[in-house]
């Protein structure tokens, strides 16, 4: 939280890219450093990639090799400081220069939220596609809710909130690190917030562009529900998804046979450290609209 009364809220912003994105990224790093009422330090990671170019008080640090996403932004979160996180991709933007002092307004209104994921619109006028609202009942994307996961483009988090999630799952790689981190919020008696009234751009486009997208959405899923549920409730929850799946791609034999196959690597590989949340939260969750087994 902000240091004391009238005082203006530090932010830690990390913005993870690969250096394939000139003009986003660009972009992205103005609309951060346009934001008035908060003190931002900005972190660029270069996915194996040397950040050049940036602007002044921007830092860059370079990863020699591409370590995936969710272990790039802890790599920048460790480089910056301030009660507040923020994650920025690097072909996303906040078009308002207010979004992160109204962001970290609706945190100090209501403190039990320990995340927020604002509304998603796409860039150019595209428009979003509803998978960008991160709940079973999608409704209107402007009616802001509880919810269980996030979509990673765009997320701020009180800084001790995410220190004590222990940041973003380094194994994971790609996929399913948004849920992970939600749940891990949730446990600590906090809440996952979606804002429609908060806006950020991103391109629509579809996570399959990924050449192992299926492979690690079966495998994540798996090591999600290992990592984090209680043990009776690893077979439901991947039971569960697995259902889903076999119900949405039966016709499409080679999307499935690479998921069956990340499916198998879930169970037959370590997903790191196991930290599973309370039966506690299991009943917070369930009494809030979506317990851990769908």
């Amino acid at each position: 939280m902000p240091d004391g009364p009238g005082s203006v809220p530090r932010v830690g912003v990390v913005v993870l890219t690969q250096g394939d994105r000139p003009v986003e990224l660009a972009e992205g790093i103005a609309s951060v450093l346009a934001q008035e009422d908060v003190v931002t330090d900005i972190v660029v990671v270069g996915n194996g990639w040397e950040p050049s170019g940036l602007p002044d008080g921007v830092r860059g640090i370079g990863l020699s090799t591409n370590v995936g996403i969710p272990a790039g932004r802890n790599r920048g979160a460790a480089a910056v400081s301030g009660p507040f996180v923020f994650f920025l991709d690097d072909d996303a933007r906040i078009p308002s220069p207010r979004f992160l002092a109204d962001a970290i307004g609706v945190i100090e209104n209501d403190p039990r939220i320990g995340l927020i994921q604002p509304r998603l619109e796409g860039r150019g006028g595209a428009e979003p596609p509803e998978r960008w609202i991160p709940r079973m009942r999608k409704g209107d994307r402007h009616d802001s809710s509880v919810v269980f996961s996030c979509l990673e483009a765009a997320v701020l988090l009180p800084r001790d909130v995410f220190d004590r999630a222990g940041g973003w799952g380094d194994e994971f790689f790609y996929a399913h690190e948004g849920i992970e981190l939600a749940w891990r919020v949730w446990d600590q008696g906090r809440r996952a917030w979606y804002d429609g009234g908060l806006v950020a751009e991103h391109p629509v486009v579809h996570p399959t562009r990924h050449a192992d997208y299926y492979r690690l959405n079966a495998r994540n899923r798996v090591w999600l529900a290992r990592r984090n549920l209680p043990y009776p409730l690893v077979p439901l929850y991947v039971g569960s998804w697995t259902a889903v799946t076999l119900l949405r791609w039966w016709r499409k034999p080679a999307a499935l046979s690479a998921w069956l196959g990340g499916w198998m690597e879930g169970w037959r590989s370590s997903p790191g450290r196991r930290r599973p949340m309370s039966w506690r939260t299991v009943r917070r969750m369930a009494r809030s609209g979506r317990p851990p087994v769908i």
